[in-house]
């Protein structure tokens, strides 16, 4: 054959046709629909009566396309080209010239043909690789965003598990997390392990990943196959075929364990899905340490709220305080808007956070708010917010007291010193269930259980139009009324010692007691202060008092209230009025006598076995002091006399719950 050689026209177009056919490669998705397209052309600008080309796989050859229709031609004829493309694939091109024989001309052109065809077909397979790794990427986005979300630890394991093995086509996927105390891998309930499966941290390839921090593939028929531990497959029934596993590694490097899925369905694992699984475990590392945080954030705030809950307890066991008791567990199990009425002192917040602590909002927050100690000015934006530069000084966006105790309980206490202009927003907030920040726009909706609280009689302020009216029966939907201290009769006892041992923990010194004349002061004084006067009574006694045991002088009370005549409140039952005057002119008069029952009785005009009697039936205490010269040994209680501590016993079991109201 003569040597085919293009002229500069001829030549200006092959080149044409081969820039044309790298400029198809990069729009085209397919590289056989490419040959299938541009053969004609190629066979043109080659000058070749025919051209085929094909792919050769593991020496079978797939034709991909074919032009010409010239006569069959002798092979040895033919000029043929060989291109590798990739492992165990190569691309063959075959022309038929004219003539007879090939010529190193018809070489040079076929090499530029096959070399073109390479150069498009790297091309596509890299664009290609590129939008699967683009796809693969956007896809672990997409699954791993969801584990964020999650917070608790073994639907996460589930749904990493399922998640990785729809993605890489696995039949199975197990997480391992690392025991080091028992120095076992423990597989969680998670796909293919129905309940925890433990292994030994050295055995298997789970246990060689470990302990090299590095992954581990192991194909069909792989030498590999004997790390395999056959005890898992026993257990689990199922055989192992395909492996890839991949270490979990913390924030710090440090193992927690292992990822690994089985049985790849068509084939063997390859690079790419070893690359994801990387990509997968280092993000399921970093969600299962999140979780981990969390819950260890959720166990410190449930401690600190059962310690919290803890220190709010009612103390007595006064019908008054049973009764309180009882309506505050009741309206713990509500949502609905408490109004809480008592003096100065007597406990109104303490009551507001048992309801809190006893509800299903406990472990949210409780915003407590002293409405009198608000300036008018700052009412509004104080308990519904601002937006930034809503007034002068507010340089930046504030959520208010609503906002913040979202979920949780607001406490509004001295509520009656609301103006009047914050009393027609909370009356909104109340209706319409939602707040609007100061400068802003926005509903907000109120999200939080409201209680109230006041000292101060609504009904006249009411009447002299200081409260709304349509207010008060907004915040009344239930009332709450706390009975002032002089109304709990034996309770105060039980409070004064219960705050004498707290403050004498915290002083680090013998809980002192109280003498019997201390006791019957107590129960005389009226408490204008309620509780909080009590506190701050025995707060001083327990850190200025250097004895054990506490007198009247010790109480710091007025002395001329001493051996006045008992105060009992009024609007008691009869029965229970009864019951106080006579605890309390008992001890008056045991005190009066220094503590000789045997002249106390006389003087009550009693027999003493009787007065034993009676002091056993009002529970009171009966001191366990030496003889005296007022009270000779021979005074000694007789047989049928109560215990010195058996009134203690009765009035306070062991059991009782300790607390401030």
């Amino acid at each position: 054959m003569e040597v085919l050689k293009l002229d500069g026209a001829q030549r200006v177009e092959w080149e044409r046709i081969l820039r044309r056919i790298l400029a198809a490669a990069a729009d085209c998705q397919d590289f056989n629909e490419l040959v299938r397209q541009t053969i004609s052309s190629l066979r043109e600008g080659l000058l070749a009566e025919t051209l085929k080309v094909a792919r050769l796989r593991d020496d079978r050859a797939e034709i991909i396309a074919a032009s010409g229709n010239g006569p069959e031609g002798d092979e040895r004829t033919a000029s043929e080209r060989l291109l590798t493309l990739d492992a165990g694939e190569r691309l063959r091109l075959v022309a038929q010239f004219p003539g007879s024989d090939a010529d190193a001309g018809n070489e040079e052109l076929l090499a530029d043909a096959a070399d073109t065809l390479g150069a498009a077909w790297r091309i596509i397979t890299h664009r290609r690789r590129l939008q699967e790794d683009l796809r693969r990427k956007e896809a672990l986005l997409q699954i791993t965003n969801r584990w964020y979300q999650a917070r608790q630890l073994r639907p996460l394991l589930i749904e990493i598990t399922r998640a990785v093995a729809e993605f890489v086509n696995a039949d199975r996927a197990t997480i391992f997390l690392w025991d080091r105390e028992a120095k076992q891998l423990v597989g969680r309930p998670a796909l293919g392990v129905d309940d925890e499966l433990r292994i030994p941290d050295d055995r298997g390839i789970a246990g060689r990943v470990l302990r090299e921090h590095r992954p581990m593939r192991v194909d069909r028929d792989s030498p590999a196959q004997a790390w395999i531990d056959p005890q898992v497959g026993a257990h689990l029934g199922y055989r192992t075929e395909t492996l890839l596993c991949t270490p979990l590694l913390d924030r710090a490097g440090k193992p927690l364990g292992v990822f690994q899925v089985i049985n790849k369905r068509n084939g063997n694992f390859t690079k790419e899905d070893e690359e994801a699984l990387a990509r997968f475990a280092e993000q399921a590392a970093a969600a299962l340490e999140s979780v981990r945080d969390y819950e260890e954030l959720l166990t410190a705030r449930r401690r600190i709220v059962d310690q919290a809950a803890e220190g709010v307890r009612l103390i007595g066991r006064s019908p008054a305080v049973e009764e309180l008791r009882a309506l505050i567990e009741k309206l713990a199990a509500t949502d609905l808007t408490v109004l809480i009425l008592g003096e100065h002192g007597t406990g109104k917040e303490v009551a507001a956070h048992m309801i809190h602590y006893l509800s299903a909002r406990r472990e949210q927050p409780f915003v407590a708010v002293n409405c009198a100690a608000i300036p008018e000015a700052l009412a509004e934006s104080e308990l519904f917010g601002h937006e930034k530069g809503a007034f002068t000084d507010a340089r930046q966006a504030k959520p208010g007291k609503f906002e913040v105790a979202a979920g949780g309980t607001i406490f509004l206490d001295e509520i009656g010193e609301l103006s009047p202009a914050a009393q027609a927003k909370l009356l909104r907030v109340l209706e319409e269930r939602t707040i609007t920040r100061v400068g802003g726009t926005q509903p907000i909706p109120v999200r939080a259980r409201l209680l109230a609280a006041t000292n101060q009689d609504l009904e006249t302020m009411i009447r002299e139009r200081r409260f709304r009216e349509d207010l008060f029966f907004r915040l009344n939907g239930v009332t709450l009324r706390i009975p002032p201290l002089r109304e709990r009769g034996d309770d105060i006892l039980l409070l004064a010692e219960h705050f004498l041992a707290e403050f004498a923990a915290r002083a680090r010194r013998p809980v002192p007691k109280l003498a019997p004349t201390a006791k019957a002061r107590l129960m005389q004084h009226p408490w204008p202060g309620n509780i909080r006067e009590l506190r701050n009574m025995m707060e001083r006694a327990a850190y200025l008092c250097s004895h054990t045991l506490l007198d009247t002088e010790d109480l710091g009370l007025d002395s001329k209230e001493v051996g006045g005549p008992p105060r009992i409140a009024p609007h008691l039952p009869l029965s229970e009025a009864t019951r106080r005057f006579q605890s309390e002119y008992i001890l008056q008069t045991i005190a009066f006598t220094n503590r000789n029952l045997a002249q106390a009785a006389q003087r009550l005009g009693l027999h003493r076995a009787n007065l034993y009697r009676k002091i056993r039936q009002l529970g009171l205490t009966i001191p366990r002091d030496k003889p005296t010269a007022e009270m000779p040994a021979s005074d000694a209680p007789p047989a049928d006399a109560p215990p010195a501590d058996a009134a203690t016993a009765d009035a306070r079991p062991a059991d009782a719950p300790h607390g401030e109201a």
